[in-house]
């Protein structure tokens, strides 16, 4: 397989997943982000937001170099639209995780005490998917040494799998944690309320665009 790569250009596996390495560096910052939102400590918060931003920009100089420089003739078992596909989906995980920074610094946001004890594992659940998506797009250099077949495509569906199951505990903390918002609503302005809505959702669209990249995954196997 290698010789044929020296025939028809580069693989494009490496920098897609080197892509997704970055990405996933990317959204894990938040972890320590908030744990400096949570302590009040806005000249941290707003060192990680910084790192945040410019990590979330060396992924976009992976993604548009990629893009620019895929070639046309690869001989691959999938379609240069499938790659170009599935760099797509990653990179809305590193956006995402701009977006969370930047709207909780730029407001000052804080996160109501009632909410604390179940925000923090909401993250790390919404965190595990994106590393899960991580670990699993990591094997397609060995997918594509295998050909596509063998006991290396079960590893990949049991990844995805496990992805999956992730994402679903993710969506039952998301509702549990609405659930928690609306109880106290009355307490917080119509603004506060507004957005605080909007950063557990982009929190949860986390651990939903990496369970997507998983399931881009599985067509790229399927195909």
């Amino acid at each position: 397989m290698g010789s044929i790569f020296n025939m028809f250009g580069p693989s494009p596996i490496r920098p897609i997943e080197q892509h997704m390495r970055k990405v996933h560096h990317c959204a894990k910052q938040l972890h320590p982000f908030f744990e400096a939102v949570l302590a009040n400590d806005w000249a941290l918060a707003t060192t990680i937001c910084d790192k945040i931003i410019l990590i979330e920009k060396e992924a976009d100089d992976i993604k548009r170099e990629l893009r620019l420089h895929l070639p046309t003739g690869l001989f691959l078992p999938f379609s240069r639209t499938s790659l170009l596909e599935l760099l797509s989906v990653q990179d809305r995980i590193a956006n995402k995780a701009e977006h969370i920074a930047g709207l909780i610094v730029s407001r000052h946001m804080s996160i109501p005490e009632s909410l604390v004890d179940i925000f923090m594992p909401f993250l790390e659940g919404c965190l595990d998917a994106s590393k899960q998506a991580c670990q699993a797009i990591n094997e397609l250099d060995e997918l594509l040494e295998s050909g596509f077949r063998g006991n290396e495509v079960k590893i990949v569906e049991d990844m995805v799998l496990k992805l999956d199951a992730i994402e679903q505990i993710s969506d039952e903390r998301l509702s549990d944690i609405r659930h928690r918002i609306f109880n106290i609503e009355k307490d917080l302005s119509p603004i506060e309320v507004m957005f605080l809505y909007k950063v557990v959702q982009w929190i949860g669209d986390l651990a939903d665009h990496a369970q997507t990249v998983g399931e881009r995954l599985q067509i790229l196997i399927a195909r």
